[in-house]
């Protein structure tokens, strides 16, 4: 089967965050982390058909969208959950909040390696807890996660680690060494674990995603694990997440934290995730390959310019771009009076780097690489 990755859609009329940023404007919208592709048509036909049911009430958690998380998580990573594990959510951020929320007290503290999902960097001040970061470490062939630094953070009133995994904006996907390690000092140092892994399917170069919650048996008992179709197969704007809590106590703390202040799924989410993860397996594997070429092409051209430079990125369509060799006073304005409009590296933790959502059609790339060229030779 053909999909069509190469259309470009129209998406100035649909009230999208995206877009509505620089609307009027000539600037490229490579900034916010949904893609401009449409969604799988079996997620588009079960969407029509609930719709055209006419009645939208109060909807619980469909039984077979239960049964087929089970099924997949059993049949990718080997990890056998139960039902009453699955906690559904409108979203991967009402999670972060939630786990420092509940799994916190007011003068205890969640670790985080930085530069990271800027939520990781906000959640702990929103409900009055403290925020403990520390840089990632950055090696001649990429970036290695802080291990070192997690051991000297993770004493004192640290009490929670955040861990984004695969790592977004940098692009890694965490290795067992690496989260072996980290489970070994969260055990050590008994710490909870609130392990982001909403792009858990968007793996490239034949890698395999590892849960933080398989690295071993005191790991699960300690890892809230938040996990969403939303980005994979470009539902965000509908709502539907989950977490999987396999310890009792932990799950019921984490769900204490959102009791009357966190919204159902509506019901429309729980229909999209459904026939996302049952129905929608051809469109995913076209989606990885189709992102797989957008990041060699776009790895090969910048790095063929001068002060600008790419990671070979391992998972997540976002590219992290180094501009530190530009010495920039305000890269965004920089970038967007050249037409680009990315995420700020700043907003992550740290300014010499800019973010750029590569989940677009190629030739969206092109005029984007067309772009840079000519603010490098301007700069």
């Amino acid at each position: 089967m053909n999909f069509d990755f190469d259309q470009v859609i129209d998406r100035s009329a649909s009230n999208s965050t995206k877009f509505e940023k620089y609307a009027g404007q000539d600037v490229l919208p490579l900034w916010v982390a949904d893609m401009d592709f449409r969604s799988p048509a079996p997620v588009i036909e079960a969407l029509r058909r609930r719709v055209e049911h006419g009645v939208f009430g109060y909807t619980l958690p469909p039984t077979e969208l239960i049964e087929v998380i089970i099924e997949r998580l059993q049949r990718l990573y080997q990890w056998q959950v139960e039902a009453d594990d699955i906690y559904f959510m409108p979203g991967v951020v009402s999670g972060l909040n939630m786990a420092c929320r509940g799994l916190l007290e007011p003068h205890q503290a969640a670790v985080t390696a930085t530069p990271v999902y800027y939520p990781f960097l906000d959640a702990p001040g929103l409900q009055h807890r403290q925020l403990i970061s520390m840089p990632v470490d950055k090696q001649a062939d990429g970036f290695r996660y802080p291990l070192q630094g997690l051991a000297e953070k993770a004493t004192g009133n640290a009490r929670l680690l955040m861990l984004c995994h695969p790592f977004n904006p940098i692009g890694r996907l965490l290795d067992r060494s690496e989260l072996s390690e980290i489970a070994r000092i969260c055990e050590r140092e008994d710490l909870w674990i609130c392990s982001d892994e909403v792009h858990c399917d968007l793996i490239f170069d034949g890698r395999q995603h590892i849960p933080m919650a398989t690295i071993s048996p005191d790991a699960a008992m300690r890892t809230v694990t938040l996990m969403a179709p939303s980005k994979t197969f470009n539902i965000a704007g509908l709502g539907g997440s989950f977490a999987i809590i396999q310890n009792p106590e932990l799950r019921a703390r984490f769900k204490a934290a959102g009791d009357g202040i966190l919204p159902n799924v509506n019901l429309l989410a729980y229909e999209a995730m459904l026939a996302a993860y049952r129905d929608s397996a051809d469109w995913h594997s076209a989606l990885l390959k189709y992102l797989q070429g957008n990041r060699d092409y776009l790895y090969s051209s910048l790095n063929a310019l001068s002060g600008i430079s790419m990671n070979v990125v391992e998972a997540t369509y976002l590219a992290w771009l180094d501009i530190s060799a530009l010495g920039l006073n305000n890269p965004p304005s920089f970038f967007e009076a050249h037409g680009l409009g990315m995420s700020p590296g700043a907003q992550f933790g740290d300014r010499d780097y800019m973010r750029l959502n590569f989940g677009c059609p190629r030739v969206v790339l092109e005029k984007a690489v067309a772009r840079f060229q000519r603010a490098l030779n301007l700069a």
